[in-house]
């Protein structure tokens, strides 16, 4: 794969237009349209354009084990969150660790996820069964 259609690869996912990446990649603005197409038809370039969109995905989205972490840190007061906090002045950001009902609900969170907050329901007693026959002979589908 060129260098150019590399980069028609990585311009193509930022805004999944064909020609605009064409243009980006330094293709002919003339036939961009014509030219991202037929980029966007090769095996080749498709197949990189699929990796580079899976690799992306990755890295926006938070994985089971990113979210086991982060909500251990929560536990454990280690996570940080921005706050607005209003001064005489105005307003100030400031950073502070995160806690209280937020650490319970991570910890009950990670609670269900390892099994440790199961309810033991038990059920005792009979219930009867009964069976109605209520179809009459002839009463089908057929």
């Amino acid at each position: 794969m060129s260098a150019r259609q590399e980069l028609f690869c990585l311009e193509y996912i930022r805004d999944g237009n064909a020609a605009q990446a064409a243009i980006r990649a330094g293709y002919s603005p003339k036939q961009a349209n014509s030219t991202g197409a037929r980029l966007y038809a090769n095996v080749r370039i498709r197949a990189r354009i699929d990796e580079l969109m899976a690799d992306l995905q990755q890295e926006k989205i938070a994985d089971a084990e990113e979210v086991l972490r982060y909500l251990t840190s929560v536990i454990r007061g280690e996570a940080t969150e921005e706050v607005a906090v209003g001064t005489p002045i105005g307003t100030e950001i400031i950073t502070k660790h995160i806690g209280g009902r937020e650490q319970v609900k991570a910890a009950e969170l990670l609670a269900k996820r390892y099994g440790l907050l199961t309810e033991n329901v038990k059920l005792t007693g009979g219930l009867p069964v009964q069976i109605v026959d209520d179809i009459e002979e002839g009463d089908g589908d057929g």
